[in-house]
C-alpha cells in the first residue's frame, strides 16, 4: 500500500500548490503504478514469485506450440506418404505389375 500513500500525499500537495504540470504528471504516474499493482494482484500476479510463474507459463506455451507444430507436420507427412502409396499401388495395378508378383 506504499503506492496508495504516495498517491494520497501527491494529491494533497497538488491541491495545496495549485497543481502544476510536474505534480500532475507525478500524480498520474503514481496512480498508474498503483492501478497496475492492484490489477496484477487481482489476477494472482502481485506476489514476488509472479515473474517466475509468468516465465514458466511462457515456456510451457512455447513447448505446447512446438508440439502442436510437430504433430501437424507429422500428420501431413503421413497423409502425403499414404497418398503416394495409393498412387503407386494404382500405377502397379494399371500396369499389371501385381499379376507378376502373385505368379
Amino acid at each position: 500500500m506504499e503506492n496508495t500513500e504516495m498517491l494520497t500525499r501527491l494529491v494533497a500537495q497538488a491541491d495545496a500548490e495549485g497543481g502544476d504540470l510536474v505534480m500532475i504528471r507525478a500524480l498520474v504516474e503514481e496512480a498508474s503504478e498503483a492501478g497496475a499493482g492492484r490489477a496484477l494482484a487481482r489476477v494472482g500476479l502481485g506476489d514476488r514469485g509472479a515473474e517466475k510463474d509468468v516465465e514458466e507459463l511462457r515456456a510451457m506455451l512455447k513447448g505446447w506450440r512446438a508440439a502442436k507444430k510437430t504433430a501437424w507436420s507429422a500428420a501431413i507427412g503421413w497423409t502425403v506418404r499414404g497418398c503416394l502409396a495409393l498412387v503407386l499401388i494404382g500405377v502397379a495395378v494399371k500396369l499389371g505389375l501385381l499379376a507378376l508378383v502373385s505368379a
